[in-house]
C-alpha cells in the first residue's frame, strides 16, 4: 500500500484498530498507525496533513 491507497488504508485500519473512534484519532497516531500496517510500502516522509485527513474521512466511512 501507498500513501494514495486511502481505502485500502483505511480498511486495514479498521481491522487492526476495531472500537476506534477514528474521528478522535490524532494525525501523529494515524502516521504511526499507518506506517505499522502489514503491507504499507512507502515512505513515510512523503505523507501530509492532506493525505492524512483523506485517510481519516476514508476510515469514519468505513467504520460506520
Amino acid at each position: 500500500m501507498k500513501w494514495t491507497d486511502s481505502r485500502d488504508i483505511a480498511i486495514a485500519l479498521c481491522e487492526a484498530h476495531p472500537g476506534v473512534d477514528p474521528q478522535y484519532v490524532r494525525f501523529t497516531d494515524l502516521h504511526r498507525w499507518v506506517c505499522e500496517l502489514p503491507g504499507f510500502a512507502d515512505d513515510p516522509q512523503k505523507s501530509s496533513e492532506k493525505i492524512l485527513e483523506a485517510i481519516q474521512m476514508t476510515w469514519i466511512d468505513e467504520a460506520q
